[in-house]
This record gives structure tokens, sequence and C-alpha cells, in this order.
């Protein structure tokens, strides 16, 4: 299992702990219970089935030629092309939906056109995962590869949604790019929308009400006939049907999509957080129901703490999603004339200047004001810059450092291979082969074991070849005084 991983360079950028280590250092000796014991198991299994993909599609990478990895380049292209024009067309799907929507306010039927939106939202974060697992499955990507592509993806189409999403509303309430005359003097489109903070909170509630009710319906309505019809019948098209996949990944992307949806919602309705907590405790105990009745565990493996990092990187680009467009609103756009709090000031921002100048004592105002002005932002961007410059020189030589333990790991392997190379040939020169104690160190049962059982060593000069070991014997008198090894004789003995 082992064999041939021990080779690898200790000096290169991918660099990983030898999977002996993992043999022999993975299990959790706290343990105690049996079901516990069976997550660990199924858990370290599952690092070595990762681990050993990765190293033949290692292997198999480096036998390619230069036309190979030119033509594999070339369908990597091809297949995020195509799912680039996926991505367009849904976020242009997303952005005429929500617009025809708003512009059709008078229809007859606008009780089913005001669902459109969050409609094609979640029929787009539904089916794109979908296409984007079918178009990358046609190439024979890497699994830990084929895993990241589709997050990536998956990413991209969530966040670009919201935003398109949050930018077709703005253009259609606040006039964003659009000239109307109604704009020119209340700042926003006070004709349709006389109160627009509300219709913003009406649309965050459709849009995370519609979500938890597909949640439901594709629970209930897909997982549940297709598990009983794939164990009510028997055939072909059934065996390849299958279960439903549970994919970890993307259920995760769900949960930061919908916490991105909370924070865009905050200052237009304040319940939705209440709401969504709601929503959260019913999701785990639908997504458990299907995961455990319904689906079939996910044949693409992936790495829990790359992961980890992966969710926590999109849940901050969420909240720049959310918070940049919030900030916009708050410091620069009109607030309704006709209701809400803010309807006396031309910006919501403007309230926080007045409270500070009503409520708070002078010297409290001029340290604010202080810590507002260009004295002391310069000096804590000077001060910032300089902290940087050191975390960035203390990363370098820690580099360094690491890359000096290397080397020094991989002389000291070497050294030690001298020194059993120069044992190996002045156990000969004593004659203690002939003697009935110890055997010959040429005999497989005395020979010098190696530092690395089972394999050489990195670094290591690899293994006697045999016309050195039929080499005929040096006499005693011509043993080198200078050599670094002194046995004593049978006399001094």
């Amino acid at each position: 299992m082992v064999k041939g991983l021990p080779q690898k360079l200790f000096l290169g950028q991918d660099y990983r702990s030898p999977l002996s280590a993992k043999v022999f250092s993975s299990w959790d000796f706290c343990i105690r219970g049996r079901e516990a014991a069976t997550i660990k198991q199924h858990e370290i299994s599952n690092e070595f089935k990762v681990e050993l993909e990765e190293g033949h599609r290692f292997q198999l990478a480096q036998q390619q030629t230069r036309a190979q990895r030119a033509c594999h380049l070339l369908s990597y292209l091809r297949v995020n092309f195509l799912i680039g024009l996926l991505v367009v067309g849904a976020i242009s799907a997303i952005f005429w939906a929500t617009k025809y929507s708003q512009d059709n306010k008078e229809e007859t039927l606008f009780v089913l056109l005001q669902y459109l939106p969050p409609g094609v939202i979640a029929l787009v974060n539904f089916l794109g995962p979908l296409l984007f697992v079918f178009l990358v499955q046609l190439e024979s990507y890497p699994p830990n590869t084929e895993v990241n592509l589709i997050l990536v993806w998956c990413v991209v189409l969530k966040l670009a949604s919201l935003g398109m999403f949050s930018f077709s509303l703005g253009q259609t309430m606040l006039c964003l790019g659009r000239n109307k005359t109604s704009c020119e003097s209340h700042g926003y489109n006070a004709c349709d929308y006389q109160c627009w903070e509300n219709s913003v909170g009406e649309e965050l509630y459709k849009l995370s009400t519609f979500n938890f009710l597909l949640t439901v319906a594709f629970a209930f309505l897909v997982s549940l006939p297709r598990r009983m019809l794939v164990e009510r019948f028997s055939g072909r098209f059934w065996t390849w049907l299958g279960r439903e996949e549970f994919l970890v990944p993307t259920n995760v992307l769900d949960i930061v999509a919908g916490q991105t949806v909370i924070w865009m919602g905050l200052f237009y309705c304040p319940l939705l957080p209440l709401l969504h907590s709601v929503f959260i405790f019913l999701t785990f105990y639908i997504k458990k129901y299907t995961l455990l009745r319904n689906s079939r565990a996910s044949l693409r493996r992936f790495r829990a703490s790359s992961s980890t990092f992966f969710f926590q990187l999109v849940l901050i680009l969420g909240l720049l999603l959310a918070t940049v467009p919030l900030g916009y609103v708050v410091s620069s756009i009109h607030s309704s004339r006709g209701c809400g709090l803010f309807a006396n000031y031309s910006a919501p921002w403007q309230v926080v200047p007045e409270l500070v100048a009503l409520r708070l004592p002078p010297p409290v105002q001029q340290a604010l004001h202080y810590l507002g002005s260009q004295a002391f932002s310069f000096p804590l961007l000077i001060l910032l810059s300089l902290v940087l410059t050191v975390c960035v020189s203390q990363s370098q030589a820690n580099a360094r450092a690491i890359q000096g333990l290397r080397k020094q790991l991989v002389w000291q392997v070497q050294e030690k291979w001298h020194l059993v190379e120069d044992l190996s040939r002045l156990l000969p020169e004593l004659g203690l082969g002939d003697s009935p104690g110890p055997q010959s160190p040429h005999s497989p049962s005395s020979r010098p074991r190696s530092f690395c059982p089972g394999f050489p060593c990195p670094g290591s000069p690899g293994p006697r070849s045999p016309k050195a070991l039929r080499s005929p014997r040096p006499s005693p008198s011509h043993v080198d005084p200078t050599c670094r090894f002194r046995f004593p004789s049978g006399a001094e003995l």
C-alpha cells in the first residue's frame, strides 16, 4: 500500500506526509463506543482512498506527453466555456423575470407573477448544479478537481443570481441606469413604489419562503417517489437511475445562499432572521430524513479540511455581496417619503450624525470626529501596512525555515545510509562470516536493516549491486588506518 510513496522528494511544494504515517497515527485511542469507532474507521478509509487516487492520478499526469496535455487543457477550457454560457443564460433569465414581474404589476395574474423571480432563481439553483455535474463528468478529471470545479461554478451561479436579483430590483425601484421623471425629484420610482423599502422586503420574504417550499417539495415529491420506484421495480433503467446521490458540498452551499439572503434583508425586513431560523430548523430534519431514507452516499470524495476553508471563503463573499449594496443604499439612496423611519432624511445615514450631535457629550463627539478624520486614517493605514509587511516577512522566514529543515532531513538520511555502507564494508574485513557466531553481512539475515523498512529512504544511494556483493574481500593488512570505524579484535576482548 505504501510502496513508492516515500520516494517523493521532501523538497517539493506538494509534499505531504507519507501514507505510512497516517496508517500508524490516524487512530484516536480516546474512542470507546462502537459507533464512534465505526465512524472513525470510515473516515480513515476515505482518507486513504483519496490519497491513493491522487497518487495514481499524479503518476498518470507525469507520463502524459505534450500533445496529451494540450488536449487536456483544451477540454478543460471547453467545459468551463460551456458552463460559463449556462451561468450567463441563467443570470439573464433572472434579470428579465424580475423586470417582467415588476413592470406588470397591474395585470390580473400579478398574484402569480410576483413569485416569478424567486421561482426562476430557485429553478436555476436546482438545475444548474445538475448540468454542471453532467458536463464535468464527461471529462476524466481527478476526483478533487471534479468536486472543486463543480463547487466553484455553483458558488458563482448562486452569488451571481443573488447579485443580479439585487441589481434588477434596484433598476426597477431606484431607477439605477434608467431615466424617469419620477426619479428626478425623489431619487426613486415614487409613482410605482411609494414605500420602496417594503417592496424590497417583500421580494426577500418571497425568495426565502420559496426556497424553503422548494426544499420540502423536492424532498417529498422527487426524492421519496424516486426511492419508492427504485425499490419497487427492477431493471436496467432503474438500476442506472438508483437513489438520489446526497452531495454534502451542494447542500452546504444552499445554506450559505440562504444566509446571504438574510444579510441582504436585515435592513428591509428585521423579522426575516427569525423566519429563516424556523426554516433552518425544519430543513435540518427534512435533509436528515432525505439522507437516511431516500439517498445514497456520494461517490466523489472530498477533503473536509479544504472544504471547510472553502465554505468560509464563500461566506465572506456572500457577506460582501450583501453589505456593498446595503452600504450604498444607506449612504446614498433617498428614503421613502410616504412611510418609514427615515422619511424626513435624504439618506438613512444622516440620522447618525444628528444623534451624535444631540445625545453624546462634546468630548465623545470630538473623539468620533477625530476617528473619522484624515489625521487618524493615514497613521492607521501606515500602521496596518507595517503590520502586513511584518506578517509577510515572518511567513517568508517560516517558509525558508521549513525548506531548510527538509534539506536537513534529507542530509541526515543520506548520512545514515553512508554509515550503513561503511558498516557493511567493514564487517567482512573482520572475518566474522567464518565464525560460528553472527552470519556474514552479505547474508539476508544479517544484512543491515534499512532505516525505512520495506523500501529505500528518500535521498538514499539505493541498494548495493550484485557485482559489489561478489567482490573479493580485502585482507586486514590493506585496511585504511584512517577509517572512521574500528572494531576490537578477539584478543582485545
